[in-house]
């Protein structure tokens, strides 16, 4: 389908334009959820807007496993990997939303087009590209075990502290309230760190350049996201935030 000189200058090209959102995301932000701003479009209910944004991923990595051989075993068990996280983004994160939070559609629409793209070259590298036997007794080779640990464990922290922003309103409230614990003790963003740990546990297991490059992406989006967060934290609660100390993403770094 691609050549691989072609995806190599497709994930070079993806590399720089990571840079350009990285940067940009900490002059103008994404403006959902918490940051909400309708000038990115017009509102769609939070609910809708996540499916929309997250099931394209699902279903264009479920589409490469129908193309995968008989013999690409292990690319199904990591391209599971990579279903079961956008299986619980797409259907089962947004049944439990709480509240009637709206996603401007440009913001979908946007985060649409982008996973879709990355699920495009993530299960071109694991079906398509990879080399002959670059898999082979894969389920032995400790990169797949790390990866695969750090994955879960990632999943488990985004998880975790996606159960604790839920429940952080009784029905009927409106107010805000500071996140409490989980890995909430140590960055003002746990949902975020959960999911960069995530993505470095499957490009650990992959082992592949698309994997590193969906991490550098998940830091372009969140790390800036975080900081605005963490200035908003700051404006609507004070010394009642600022004391506890916590990093923005990175536990102690950042």
């Amino acid at each position: 389908m691609l050549s691989i000189e072609t995806f190599n200058w497709i994930l070079i090209a993806m590399a720089l334009m990571g840079v350009v959102v990285f940067v940009a995301l900490y002059f103008v932000e994404a403006g959902y959820g918490y940051l909400f701003n309708p000038k990115f479009g017009f509102p769609l209910s939070n609910k809708v807007g996540w499916v929309l944004m997250e099931a394209p991923a699902f279903l264009v990595m479920a589409w490469w496993c129908t193309k995968s051989t008989p013999d690409q075993t292990v690319q199904l068990v990591l391209a599971a990997l990579y279903l079961l996280h956008y299986f619980q983004r797409s259907f089962i994160f947004p049944l439990l939303m709480r509240g009637r939070s709206k996603m401007p559609v440009g913001i979908a629409l946007m985060g649409l087009v982008f996973n879709s793209i990355n699920a495009f070259l993530i299960g071109c590298w694991l079906f398509e590209l990879a080399p002959a036997g670059f898999y082979a007794d894969w389920f032995t080779d400790l990169r797949f075990w790390a990866g695969l640990l750090i994955f879960l464990l990632g999943m488990g922290i985004n998880m975790q502290a996606d159960h604790i922003v839920r429940n952080l309103r009784k029905p009927g409230d409106t107010r805000h309230y500071i996140p409490r614990g989980g890995m909430f003790r140590y960055v003002s963003s746990a949902n975020y760190f959960g999911e960069l740990v995530e993505w470095t546990g499957f490009a650990i297991a992959t082992w592949s350049w698309t994997g590193a490059l969906f991490v550098w992406w998940t830091f372009a989006n969140l790390a800036p996201r975080s900081a605005s967060l963490y200035k908003r934290y700051e404006r609507e609660f004070g010394e009642e935030f600022t004391r506890l100390g916590r990093k923005r993403i990175l536990p102690f770094i950042y």
